[in-house]
């Protein structure tokens, strides 16, 4: 009697690129999620935009703090009201983006790839930090320099009495876009382990890097004075070659 073959079988290799074998869901049942998980994002959005509105007053004077000494106008019958309702949905969509993104990767991550899944945790973590270091970044640094400068520029000839939306505008804004800016490196972690660019190709534009840079602070910054753009524009050097660092560091 022939001897019974003992070799084990191997297991075929799998794809990184394939998705994952999930439950697969019908029509019905993926809009049915949707519509819940729009409804959570929702509600939380409700909630935080309520509870910053009671506590407006605290928000607006910490704002408020990188002007010093300026007065700020209401210029228009419930012009407070209305910058106060803008600060409190401002900062309570902030509060709660992370839950709103929590929600949407929930939702996309069925279709998502095994590679696209290992890249997806460190890219939201990373944008979510960086995203709330360019708001501190910008209150402690951006605004009080590009204020600084406002009031020192014409301080002996106007009295420095601002219209408080107008304030408001140009400061969330600022703080907006720099956290925007804030997001290059984790732009550059996604196309290095895409395999789209590599470190060493991101080195070697470094000479366009500093031209954008400089035109990025010059169009996110709501001001025209150069601090403040020279800030911004330093700022995205330091986080591309920080970004190319981390790249390197990684392998790719």
């Amino acid at each position: 009697m022939a001897a019974a073959d003992t070799k084990p079988q191997l297991e075929p290799t799998e794809n990184p690129n394939d998705p994952p074998h999930d439950v697969e869901m019908t029509l019905t049942e993926h809009l049915e999620e949707l519509r819940w998980r729009i409804f959570a994002s929702l509600l939380a959005i409700a909630v935080a935009c309520g509870a910053c509105f009671i506590w407006v007053r605290p928000l607006v004077a910490w704002l408020e703090a990188p002007a010093g000494d300026v007065r700020f106008l209401q210029l228009a019958p419930g012009e407070f009201f209305f910058v106060s309702f803008k600060v409190a949905a401002l900062v309570g969509v902030i509060l709660v983006s992370p839950f709103i993104l929590y929600q949407v990767i929930q939702f996309i991550l069925p279709g998502l790839t095994r590679r696209e899944r290992d890249l997806l945790g460190p890219a939201v973590l990373g944008s979510s930090v960086l995203f709330f270091t360019g708001l501190a970044f910008s209150h402690w640094a951006l605004v009080p320099a590009a204020l600084s400068f406002f009031i020192s520029y014409g301080g002996d000839v106007v009295e420095q009495a601002w219209s408080i939306e107008s304030y408001f505008d140009f400061v969330l804004l600022l703080m907006f876009c720099t956290g925007l800016v804030f997001q290059v490196p984790v732009l550059q972690y996604i196309l290095a382990n895409l395999g789209i660019v590599s470190s060493n190709q991101m080195l070697k534009t470094w000479r366009y890097v500093i031209l954008l840079s400089v035109v990025l602070g010059a169009i996110l910054t709501p001001s025209t004075d150069p601090i403040t753009q020279s800030l911004l524009a330093g700022a995205v050097l330091c986080l591309y070659f920080g970004g190319i660092g981390v790249v390197k560091a990684l392998g790719k």
